[in-house]
């Protein structure tokens, strides 16, 4: 697990109603409002697979900003954390 201020990368599986709701536009809107990288993509089960880079508070609050967001579709999340690999530039949605 990295420090506390390390950057770090989340990647968290949302399962419900997450596809065909808006879910990948809304968390790229979100995405906008803090200093986050990654992706967000429908996953062939049903899932959605959100993966972000950043310091530690910015992925805390933009995972509250789709947790808020989005509620209405969410049932699960699983949530995996490691150190960041710098691998993104900005934040989009994969097709």
């Amino acid at each position: 697990m990295p420090d506390a201020d390390e950057p770090i990368r989340c990647t968290v599986l949302y399962s419900g109603t997450v596809q065909g709701v808006g879910f990948r536009f809304m968390t790229e809107r979100v995405a906008r409002e803090f200093k986050v990288t990654g992706t967000v993509r429908n996953l062939p089960d049903g899932q959605v697979e959100v993966v972000a880079e950043g310091d530690p508070s910015e992925i805390h609050r933009f995972l509250a900003g789709i947790d808020e967001a989005m509620s209405g579709y969410i049932r699960d999340r699983q949530i995996s954390r490691e150190p960041a690999t710098g691998e993104f530039r900005d934040f989009s949605i994969r097709f």
